[in-house]
């Protein structure tokens, strides 16, 4: 019986929807990243041949990215558990107060779901007996340990992968000749993000075509509309 359950336990953790929090959060703060500080350092380089300001615009939008990154996704999930833990606690006064309503609410998910309308009754109040609240919050409300907010994990997850995006557009402008530096930063850039989206592709279990086709497309608009405005202002700093 023990080793049917760890086989159990196996096979579920192999599935990809376990991980969907954290990737989201990683993938997002590292494209975000690569792309913000990649797009910022463009559009300076394209409006002045001076190294510095390219060097410092592109140090200070990641520092400001990875801050904000890591800030809104915070407060976003929070508010997520907030609405979570509203509802938990609303589903607890109404288990108390209308037992009986509740129970046969939670016996027409399972009837809805496929289970004979006896089947279901009982299954209702096995999971009732065992325990009533989390039956309700997991199929009533949509609410398990997979999909659960974790405001702390997403903005430490955003925040460190912005930074670790961010740093690779940024050692380009540091270290790479300054001639050409648009197209050197384009360059990287879009390899950097390829790479993103094919190791983000196989974590996530999804198409790794589609992902680099995604991520190049929209990072190329990203990076050739700021290349555009730098070009059109084409202003000298320094």
């Amino acid at each position: 019986m023990n080793e049917n359950s760890e086989e159990l336990d196996n096979y579920l953790d192999n599935h990809y929807i376990h991980r969907s929090n954290w990737l989201r959060a990683a993938v997002l703060g590292a494209n975000d990243g690569i792309l913000s500080t990649a797009s910022i350092a463009i559009g300076v380089a394209a409006a002045t041949d001076i190294r510095e300001p390219i060097i410092l615009a592109t140090l200070a939008g990641l520092v400001a990215g990875a801050l904000s990154m890591a800030a809104g996704e915070y407060v976003s999930v929070s508010s997520q558990t907030d609405v979570e833990k509203a509802d938990i606690e609303r589903e607890r006064i109404e288990l108390e107060e209308m037992p009986e309503i509740e129970l046969q609410r939670l016996a027409d998910i399972y009837e809805k779901r496929g289970l004979k309308k006896e089947t279901a009754l009982i299954v209702a109040k096995e999971l009732t007996l065992k325990d009533a609240l989390a039956a309700h919050v997991r199929d009533e409300l949509g609410i398990n340990e997979i999909n659960e907010a974790n405001p702390i994990q997403a903005a430490m997850a955003s925040g460190a992968a912005f930074t670790i995006g961010g740093l690779l557009p940024f050692l380009v402008t540091i270290f790479l000749p300054l001639k050409s530096m648009e197209f050197s930063l384009y360059g990287f850039s879009l390899f950097f993000l390829i790479i993103l989206g094919a190791l983000s592709a196989k974590t996530g279990g999804s198409n790794i075509g589609k992902a680099i086709i995604r991520i190049t497309f929209w990072g190329t608009i990203a990076m050739g509309l700021t290349a555009a405005v730098g070009y059109l202002f084409n202003v000298n700093i320094g």
